[in-house]
């Protein structure tokens, strides 16, 4: 049960109401998190440059990285509407997300996503060092940045029990693994 409801948009205030509008006419849906986010207008505004942290860091990392980095947060946060969320994204491109295939720049990228996780507050000289080799620091500034959104993200999801989107239930861990249904990346 969630702690505050989500607002519905089309009995929300008018200014609520076209910030849900823009949203979906620039990014994506209207979701369980968002909707309660619009409950202060200001909140969803701040964790909505989310969109544009992403739209900054995907040129260097590429799509299938932003995701990962993105999935490993929220999967190190136990957030469910998140992890649940990048799940579904790499799964619906071939990947099998408990089956990751990567290299040393991406194994680097995930650790670092998973330190802030853990401990944002101080991340290891080894976690953070190895980025160093493939980032520029303004990069590194970028993408720390996003990690943070994506924390805050995950915060706001799992401190006010934001309920699952149906539309992501079969992507839930366990679920499609149970089906059967698991996927490898080839």
């Amino acid at each position: 049960m969630p702690r505050i409801a989500p607002l519905d948009p089309d009995a929300a205030p008018p200014d609520a109401r076209a910030a849900a509008d823009a949203h979906v006419r620039n990014h994506a849906r209207m979701t369980n998190m968002k909707r309660t986010l619009l409950q202060s207008l200001p909140a969803f505004n701040a964790l909505m440059a989310w969109y544009s942290l992403r739209d900054t860091v995907q040129p260097f990392l590429g799509e299938r990285l932003t995701t990962l980095f993105a999935h490993a947060i929220s999967a190190e946060t136990d957030c469910l509407i998140c992890s649940t969320f990048f799940r579904r994204m790499l799964i619906q491109t071939g990947e099998n997300p408990e089956r990751l295939r990567l290299d040393e720049r991406e194994t680097a990228v995930l650790e670092f996503g998973r330190a802030l996780a853990v401990s944002p507050f101080k991340v290891a000289d080894e976690v953070y060092q190895p980025l160093t080799r493939y980032f520029s620091p303004a990069q590194i500034v970028a993408l720390t940045a996003f990690g943070a959104m994506m924390v805050a993200t995950n915060v706001v999801n799992n401190a006010l029990d934001i309920e699952l989107d149906e539309y992501l239930q079969p992507y839930r861990k366990g679920v499609r693994e149970s089906a059967g249904t698991t996927v490898n990346r080839t």
